[in-house]
């Protein structure tokens, strides 16, 4: 095995704690004085970053390298797949989209085409960094994805890297998860594999040791550590959308509402009122009626016509205009802003079949979708109030137009951005992370009727998550262990 000192993290399951463990050891490198980088071969998510180098990532990346300290980079994760149907995706190489409405079963063709992308950008990270952390997708033992793999073993025996195996025992079944994928892996790749790690452990875990000591006797590997389960802990989803995060809060003064819609993007937007103390947040699905709220928001979505064809058929539109018939606020981003203008044009068919479609019309905006995407970072300040300072970045491919753009609800550094509507109920903007500054959340809370706001540092929120989930991996996890595995000792 090569001395390349990269380590890949690997999962039984989706959801196991790949992102997670990823996290909590980039923060343990860093603290112990380590260069130390993210990476993700592939990821599917619809949850993303804009980098400082002006591309789309994934939001766990980002996060990975916030806890090694870094500024986030295209190279962290180089291929990300962006559904926008059931059997299709956006591929964006290297930051920037490549393909626009793939088949599944034509990425699997694809997957040769990205590979070198995908080295070639973990070669860059290589000669800057002593040690990369890699998280691998899913799970190395879904037999139909072996053939052309880039996210687990096929990048693993590219790099020939160790990989330790990850099972969240908080689902059951942890010792079969384990002990199957392992089965179900080569001779080499199973060699690969150097050490387990169980994930999200509830009570005593000297209950737990004899089946540890099974399971090493079975295997031959070594268990690394037992990760407790963390409750409350916060930290950016990668994609789904958590229990925790829908189950509603009692007794805080404002009611926040959102529509889950089918192909939702950038719900972690909504994360900074989720853990707003006053501020009860409730998702509402399909079949669900709209309750009584102070302010609705649409979020972000990968497939604009379709979802807003979704909210019609729901029946989501009449609650919207009884809300505001009743003195409510509406918040649109990206996506949920397209949505309450007149139209939305889509002539190539960029999301799906050609055509327009009609919106809400709660704002005098249409907008056409066009091939390049638009990605950067921004700041500015809000349009309302004091001029509250915000920031944080725009991922969207269609430009709007129209007379509502005249009231923005942003002012940018460079230019201006979205529109609120001249009765005060209706905003819209492009904005991911509105409301990660504190200034901007008070102020946005304010207008949707929470008076004497009081709104925690989100910021800290998010280093507070990433430092007690690195103090769990210290005090748990043989890390010196881990450390020489990755130095291929």
């Amino acid at each position: 095995m090569s001395d390349n000192k990269t380590l890949m993290i690997q999962g039984t399951t989706s959801d196991a704690g790949k992102s997670t463990l990823v996290a909590a050891l980039c923060r343990v490198f860093k603290r112990k004085g380590l260069s130390v980088a993210p990476f993700k071969p592939q990821n599917m998510a619809l949850n993303s970053a804009v980098t400082p180098d002006g591309g789309e990532i994934g939001r766990a990346q980002a996060v990975q390298a916030q806890a090694a300290g870094l500024e986030p980079h295209i190279d962290m994760n180089p291929v990300l797949l962006k559904p926008n149907t059931d059997t299709g995706c956006q591929v964006i190489v290297q930051g920037q989209p490549a393909e626009d409405n793939m088949e599944a079963w034509g990425y699997h063709a694809y997957k040769p085409r990205v590979m070198p992308a995908i080295l070639e950008s973990h070669g860059r990270l290589q000669a800057d960094y002593d040690y990369i952390l890699v998280e691998g997708a899913g799970s190395p033992a879904e037999i139909n994805l072996r053939q052309n793999d880039v996210a687990n073993m096929g990048f693993a025996e590219a790099v020939d890297c160790p990989v330790l195996l990850v099972a969240d025992i908080d689902k059951g079944g942890v010792f079969a998860h384990l002990v199957g994928t392992l089965a179900l892996l080569s001779e080499s790749e199973q060699a690969r594999i150097k050490g387990f790690v169980i994930n999200r452990f509830r009570g005593d875990v000297t209950i737990l040791q004899p089946g540890l000591d099974w399971l090493e006797q079975k295997t031959g590997k070594p268990v690394l550590g037992v990760l407790p389960y963390l409750a409350g802990l916060h930290l950016e989803a990668e994609d789904s959308l958590t229990h925790s995060a829908v189950e509603a809060s009692v007794d805080k003064p404002l009611r926040v509402v959102i529509p889950w819609l089918q192909r939702t993007s950038n719900h972690t937007d909504l994360d900074p009122l989720a853990l707003h103390p006053q501020v009860d947040v409730r998702w509402i699905g399909p079949g669900e009626d709209i309750p009584g709220a102070d302010l609705i928001i649409l979020p972000g979505s990968k497939s604009v016509r379709s979802d807003l064809d979704y909210l019609l058929e729901s029946g989501w539109d009449q609650a919207i205009r009884k809300h505001l018939r009743y003195g409510g606020k509406v918040l649109g981003i990206c996506g949920g802003f397209q949505m309450l203008g007149t139209a939305i044009h889509d002539p190539e068919g960029i999301e799906g079949v050609p055509g327009s479609s009609k919106g809400l019309g709660l704002l005098n905006i249409e907008t056409t979708l066009e091939r390049e995407k638009q990605l950067r970072l921004v700041k500015g300040e809000l349009a309302m109030g004091q001029g509250a300072p915000v920031s944080g970045y725009e991922i969207h491919m269609g430009i709007s137009y129209g007379t509502g753009l005249s009231r923005p609800l942003v002012v940018l550094e460079k230019g201006q951005d979205g529109a609120l509507s001249e009765d005060n109920q209706v905003a819209g903007t492009y904005l991911h992370g509105l409301f990660e500054t504190r200034e901007a959340c008070s102020t946005l809370l304010a207008w949707a009727g929470l008076e004497q706001v009081e709104t925690p540092d989100y910021h800290q929120l998010r280093e507070a998550g990433i430092e007690r989930l690195a103090n769990a991996a210290e005090e748990h996890l043989d890390i010196e262990k881990i450390i020489r595995i990755a130095k291929g000792l």
